[in-house]
């Protein structure tokens, strides 16, 4: 297989009710991204994804898929070189749309380094990145200690689309990236 020069990141929006915020973030760590320049970049919406509550007969390691969604979404996490989840924290943890997305496949997640975009109250997201740390790690992901932590999410947005300017959340998007391109040329084979 043909690797590409650069590693792809792929950014996952792990929010898929309506009125989210989520897409906002995503956006904004996407541009941040492609400006940092370790990575080619992807955004993957969950919400467009639309993966039904996990309904593969067969466990995912045995990679015997019998739909087509779950067969098009192995591929789309195949092809990535290292994953940012962005996460809402709700009642303590993240949302079932990450869950169910994660858990549908498992082997191509492993590997991987992976780093965290949380957004919440007070808590910024932190009590469900604890809690997906310990998924990740079982689907053998690597995750970096680096994250990006947004509290009083909702009023660091302009409007219901754009980030506010804020010097802290770029550097700390920029600190993970660098550890995220690290990490991953660690994680990748040779080309």
């Amino acid at each position: 297989m043909l690797i590409s020069a650069q590693p792809l990141l792929q950014i996952h929006i792990g929010s898929t009710r309506p009125n989210r915020i989520g897409p906002a973030f995503a956006t904004w760590f996407a541009e941040l991204a492609r400006k940092h320049g370790a990575f080619e970049v992807e955004t993957v919406d969950l919400a467009e994804v639309g993966l039904p509550l996990l309904d593969e007969p067969h466990h995912p390691r045995l990679r015997q898929y019998v739909h087509r969604h779950t067969r098009d979404w192995s591929a789309t996490v195949e092809r990535a070189d290292a994953f940012v989840l962005v996460t809402p924290e709700y009642n303590y943890g993240y949302s079932a749309a990450t869950k169910n997305s994660l858990d549908y496949l498992c082997h191509e997640w492993g590997d991987k380094a992976v780093g965290f975009v949380s957004y919440g109250g007070v808590g910024a997201g932190t009590r469900a990145v604890q809690q997906l740390k310990q998924v990740v790690t079982t689907l053998r992901m690597v995750p970096v200690l680096e994250s990006v932590n947004i509290p009083f999410a909702a009023a660091k947005l302009t409007d219901e689309r754009t980030v506010a300017a804020d010097p802290g959340l770029d550097q700390a998007a920029a600190v993970m990236l660098d550890e995220l391109a690290r990490v991953t040329g660690l994680l990748r084979p040779e080309a």
